[in-house]
């Protein structure tokens, strides 16, 4: 099997890569820079949806990029084999739908608009597709949410633990990639959009504080109670939407990703090497 990948360096497809290598797959991955050789790994520079060198059929596509882009990409691709399309979208496109903060109503529709843009354009192509809707995404090192946090409370050696009780269910990256690689070969997932939460559910003070625990280095605890968290939602805008969302459950269920696929993500349990950027094991120096 010849399989596509856009997002090859991303936090999940670093993940995903070895996976198909150790099926026998061909692998053509795009990346906006230059990379070096990787064994097995035949790397293109372009970028989605306009700026893509010439790529012939094949017989798989995964996306970990935006999908608007992808589906107007595809739009004009070579899909005379009928590929089979697998995307990530978020669990923010359900979480964030009846968010009192218009920006994040407008994420979640973006999000909606993606998607059915893929799907009308894989139906009208006659493709199998499968969307995958990821909560908060850990392991790699990339990630916009926890890694931050954490490597900031290395460097300050000062952890702050905000109180929430809304409840969070991280999900390791390597987990996606092996739903996407039972994705593959499941074809009673086809037609589905998917949610792929972590293996455990916890409340948001408890995520930040195993967060802490994982870390190489002692970090000096700074509690913000909730009266202190309210506040900031009053005092400074910009912070009303995530402050707001540590009461909120954002949460997934997994029994049709269970059912349908045999995957069983795993609990939240990091560790340091969380938080360091994981190599795609082409070269690049790890920070």
């Amino acid at each position: 099997m010849t399989v596509l990948v856009f997002g090859g360096s991303s936090q999940i497809g670093r993940f995903l890569l070895p996976l198909l290598l150790a099926r026998g797959d061909n692998v053509l991955a795009l990346s906006r820079h230059q990379r070096a050789a990787q064994a097995g790994v035949q790397w293109l520079v372009g970028e989605l949806p306009d700026a893509m060198p010439a790529i012939g059929p094949v017989s798989a596509i995964i996306s970990f990029g935006p999908l608007s882009g992808f589906a107007r990409w595809l739009e004009s691709a070579d899909l005379s084999l009928r590929p089979r399309v697998i995307a990530t979208s978020s669990m923010s496109a359900e979480t964030k739908r009846d968010s009192d903060v218009p920006a994040e109503r407008a994420i979640s529709q973006l999000l909606h608009a993606g998607e059915n843009a893929l799907i009308d354009v894989c139906t009208r192509h006659g493709c199998s597709w499968t969307v995958l809707r990821p909560t908060l995404i850990y392991g790699a090192g990339l990630d916009k949410s926890l890694t931050p946090i954490a490597q900031r409370a290395m460097r300050m050696r000062l952890f702050p633990l905000p109180a929430g009780r809304g409840l969070r269910q991280p999900v390791h990256a390597q987990d996606i990639a092996q739903a996407v690689i039972a994705a593959l070969d499941q074809p009673e997932a086809a037609g589905r959009v998917l949610s792929i939460g972590g293996g455990e559910r916890l409340p948001a003070s408890d995520m930040f504080a195993r967060v802490r625990a994982s870390l190489p280095v002692t970090t000096v605890p700074l509690p913000l109670p909730a009266w202190l968290l309210r506040l900031g939602r009053h005092a400074v805008p910009r912070l009303r939407g995530p402050l707001t969302r540590l009461e909120a459950d954002l949460i997934a269920d997994n029994s049709e990703l269970q059912r349908l696929l045999g995957v069983t993500p795993r609990a939240f349990r990091p560790d340091a090497g969380c938080w360091v950027r994981r190599g795609t094991g082409n070269g690049e120096r790890e920070t």
